[in-house]
């Protein structure tokens, strides 16, 4: 069960709160609407619930709020507007990272993909689907865990009659199954249509808590649909007809050649038009909405058949609906949710990361061409600049590493740095983990995936580079210009060092300021602005000497260390002494402390 006790959002600019002391519940085994007009607070309503907008009030799944559930993913399944994940990732792509996220098999992707009816659109891309298929994917995301609770915000918005069919007998079977089903919508007969019970909004505030049934017998009016060349002349009559009968009809025009007839029915107003020979196009029992803002009440409509006046839905577009044969969906077997004990009376911590974090960047970062387009590009920069050094003479470590001085860095670091700016990047511009209701982007666990991944991947590319550039130079030069010079060892360590710091800086500087470019200027000023600087003092008049630093570290050590543990720490240390090696030394924990003061200080947002 959902039970929202006073949900009140946050005023903004002296206006008040678009959800005012807001208390309903949404039952197990039901479906229920949240109706109101736009503006009315149906989405804030949602917002608050999951914690994803700041307010009062607290809302409890089977008993328990949010922050107190160990697997938010696994009790609630969201559907927020479209599918927030990267338009070039295949929609079994998205699943699977997600499957990740929430800590289940990769196989739960492809049978939600059969259930919501794209089996055969696995590979697919996200920006390529229409607006149907995006619905059908937000809901196999959302259901990736198999929640108890569905929330979904306007799901049928834009949808066709065959679609909208679809998607609420798809939520009608998870009730049936004992969930509970949350929606927001705007139609009030589409809430009476679909809906077990309707929660009526009105400024944010609670208008009615209402059965569908009583809902449509208190706030639905029957009206009779005319359409007729002759409008005027025809609502004269029946009201004529009306007063001489003494019965209460109201013939309302509605524009052009159309009239709502409240009062009467098909008959009589056949019957009418019969005997003074008016022309019918149209003659049709509909239900007019008496709602708090009827007028707003109405969704855009889909490419179909034609609407007809305010507040109405024509008679033979859900007669051609309900004709269609549109199987109800079945949910096809789904693994046992992992049973979540009950909080105890002492705080709970539970974690916020994906479960499988480093699973979730792993796909993340290879689901998508971005990855392989930098890789080669880098790779193809490299060998260009590589061959171009070699003609000019410069030395075999400045060619196999393709850094001409006219650059501030290799195109391999560059590229690492892309590639750690693009991780943290991409997680804000399509935050694919807030779909997943339960993980965080900065969230401890993910930052370390992160880390390791993006290390791994500089390391790689690192070593691609050097190696293509290597067998380039010997194909072109021969084998005397590429001989490998003394000191390799330590040229090796600082161009990994180099290109892990790159990675490092770029993902950092992403997760501080939420966007890949601030990534990258991350990359960029480390050379550019903190290298100079860092020489500058290093060289300046007053920079004394540190010669024989290991032997004193060695006195202040208890415990005995080989001899030649102190070439590895000389090393080690000319390494760090290095103008670029003090600026990245510098820089990576200013950007983590960065990190980690903007993203824990305050409350986690999901």
């Amino acid at each position: 069960m959902l039970q929202a006790i006073g949900l009140t959002s946050t005023p903004r600019r002296a206006r008040p709160p678009a959800v005012d002391d807001l208390t309903f519940e949404a039952r197990p085994g039901h479906v229920t609407a949240l109706l109101g007009a736009p503006g009315s607070g149906r989405t804030t309503a949602l917002r608050l619930m999951l914690a994803l907008e700041q307010g009062r009030g607290v809302t409890y799944f089977r008993g328990r709020p949010l922050h107190r559930i160990a697997h938010p993913a696994r009790e609630v399944g969201a559907l927020l507007g479209d599918v927030p994940g990267h338009p070039a990732r295949t929609a079994r792509g998205q699943l699977r990272m997600l499957c990740a996220a929430a800590g289940v098999p990769a196989s739960r992707a492809d049978e939600l993909l059969e259930v919501v009816g794209l089996a055969g659109l696995g590979k697919q891309r996200l920006g390529n689907l229409s607006l149907g298929m995006d619905r059908r994917l937000g809901l196999a995301s959302a259901l990736l865990a198999d929640p108890h609770t569905l929330l979904l915000d306007e799901p049928a918005a834009g949808l066709s009659p065959r679609d909208s069919s679809w998607l609420y007998g798809l939520l009608r079977t998870h009730a049936a199954r004992g969930g509970t089903v949350l929606y927001t919508t705007g139609d009030p007969k589409e809430a009476a249509r679909t809906a077990d019970r309707v929660v009526t909004l009105e400024e944010g505030r609670l208008v009615a808590d209402q059965a569908a049934a009583d809902f449509a017998r208190t706030r639905l009016r029957p009206r009779v649909a005319v359409r007729t060349p002759q409008a005027v002349r025809l609502g004269a009559l029946l009201g004529k007809e009306a007063r001489a009968g003494r019965r209460s009809v109201e013939v309302v025009p509605e524009g052009g050649n159309r009239l709502s007839v409240y009062g009467s029915n098909c008959a009589e107003i056949g019957e009418t038009a019969f005997r003074h020979g008016v022309l019918l196009h149209q003659l049709a029992d509909e239900i007019g909405d008496m709602g708090p803002a009827a007028s707003l009440a109405e969704q855009p409509a889909s490419p179909g058949p034609e609407r007809l006046p305010a507040t109405a839905t024509a008679t033979a577009t859900a007669t051609a609906t309900a004709s269609e044969s549109v199987p109800e969906p079945t949910l096809a077997p789904t693994p046992t949710p992992t049973p979540i004990p009950a909080p105890s009376s002492s705080p709970s911590h539970p974690a916020r990361s994906p479960l499988r974090p480093l699973r979730y960047e792993l796909r993340r970062a290879f689901g998508t061409r971005s990855t392989l387009l930098i890789l080669v590009a880098v790779l193809g920069t490299s060998a260009a600049l590589a061959a171009l050094l070699t003609h000019t003479g410069a030395a075999s470590l400045t060619a196999l590493a393709a850094w001409p001085g006219l650059l501030p860095l290799p195109p391999a670091a560059f590229g690492a740095g892309l590639l750690g700016a693009l991780s943290f990047g991409d997680e804000f511009r399509y935050p694919a983990l807030a779909a997943s209701r339960g993980t965080s982007p900065r969230r401890l666990g993910l930052l370390l995936a992160k880390l390791t991944v993006s290390a791994g991947t500089a390391l790689a590319l690192a070593a691609l580079t050097v190696c293509a550039n290597f067998l380039l130079l010997r194909l072109l030069y021969g084998g005397e210009l590429t001989q490998l010079p003394p000191g390799l060892t330590g040229a090796a360590a600082s161009w990994a060092a180099l290109s892990v710091g790159c990675a490092w800086a770029g993902l950092l500087g992403a997760g501080v300021f939420r966007v890949t470019t601030a990534g990258v200027a991350a990359v960029l000023a480390v050379p550019v602005a903190v290298a100079p600087a860092v020489q500058h003092l290093l060289t300046g008049p007053a920079a004394r000497s540190m010669v024989g630093l290991p032997s004193r570290m060695r006195e202040l050590m208890w415990l005995r260390l080989p001899g030649e543990a102190d070439q590895w720490l000389l090393a080690a240390m000319r390494l760090v002494a290095q103008p670029v090696g003090v600026a990245m030394t510098l820089s990576l924990p200013a950007l983590l402390c960065a990190y980690l003061l903007t993203g824990l200080r305050r409350k986690a947002r999901w």
